[in-house]
């Protein structure tokens, strides 16, 4: 069952994010909405707390995938 969740879920993000990109209003894709979130255009600290997380998820999730560990 889980498999095809994430397929669902996939597919949906996948279909939200292309109606964002072909309207191109201004907020509505995934990019835009953690810029304003982690205020990456006016506020060094949130630029920094953004690459830290950033770069921490992807080695965590790089490990997690190739050793197979939690």
């Amino acid at each position: 069952m889980w498999p095809a969740i994430w397929i669902v879920w996939s597919c949906l993000f996948a279909v939200f994010e292309t109606v964002a990109l072909v309207n191109r209003r201004e907020g509505d894709t995934l990019s835009e909405n953690f810029r304003r979130l982690f205020r990456t255009r006016t506020s060094k600290a949130g630029r920094a707390v953004f690459a830290v997380g950033w770069c921490g998820f992807s080695a965590w999730f790089t490990l997690h995938i190739l050793t197979e560990t939690m």
